[in-house]
């Protein structure tokens, strides 16, 4: 169970998948779409969220780990870019967009699924978009929060390179981008994803420029956040970013 002060549940919206087909504007907002079965309104995502699947999932994925979420406070409405690092083997993506989609009672998307089965449709299914650019910038121009995972390391106190390209689309949307700095163990269920306010990119440049600059800035903010950051369990404070790591049970 994710752990935040002051969150709420997610709604308990009936949703299941179904084939994908483009929304009604006069119905819908434009990233939805809209099946009736048998009376019952249910609703799957034009990337292939399943919302009910995810209600099904995070039991599960509870029982794996156990999420201390801090800096949601730094998340504004609208679309938005959090990028994290990402130890191999951890599908940090993975528990970092299900465990602040709860914390934040709002639909968090990561990159990285692959495009094959089984993996790909399940991943899709909760959440996964293609490590596409073009993919990246329909859900950030949706107004959607997406989670990207820097390189894999072997440690999880490193913060690997972030893909110029697939970070370009938030500078082309211009919507905030974030680091948020993730620690979890194999061998327990604690992990921690602490998100830090939204990067300031003094830099006038534009182009390919702009994204490698962009791309560099974050990890170098990302392995600034995880040298200060403290065990897992225990409170810092980060310049510019508060108190950290003093979240607390909700139900």
């Amino acid at each position: 169970m994710a752990r935040t002060a002051g969150v709420r549940r997610t709604g308990s919206a009936s949703a299941h998948l179904v084939p994908l087909a483009p929304p009604d504007p006069a119905d819908l907002p434009p990233h939805q779409v809209v099946h009736s079965d048998g009376g019952d309104a249910s609703t799957v995502d034009e990337w292939g969220r399943d919302a009910r699947f995810v209600r099904a999932v995070s039991p599960l994925a509870a029982m794996r780990w156990d999420v201390s979420v801090g800096g949601t406070a730094n998340i504004r409405r609208g679309g938005g870019l959090i990028v994290i690092n990402t130890r191999r083997f951890a599908l940090a993506p993975v528990f970092t967009a299900l465990f602040v989609g709860e914390a934040l009672d709002r639909p968090v998307r990561f990159v990285g699924r692959p495009d094959v089965v089984p993996f790909g449709p399940a991943l899709r299914r909760i959440g996964g978009l293609l490590a596409e650019p073009a993919e990246i910038a329909g859900a950030l121009r949706a107004g959607e929060l997406v989670v990207l995972g820097a390189a894999g390391t072997s440690n999880t106190r490193q913060a690997g390179p972030v893909d110029p390209a697939l970070i370009a689309p938030a500078i082309h949307e211009r919507v905030a981008v974030h680091i948020a700095a993730t620690l979890s163990s194999m061998l327990n269920r604690q992990a921690r994803v602490e998100i830090g306010p939204a990067l300031r990119i003094t830099s006038a440049r534009r182009g390919p420029l702009a994204e490698v600059e962009l791309a560099e800035l974050a990890q170098h903010r990302l392995q600034t956040a995880l040298d200060e950051l403290g065990p897992m369990r225990r409170a810092v404070s980060l310049p510019g970013w508060g108190l950290l790591g003093a979240s607390r049970d909700h139900s």
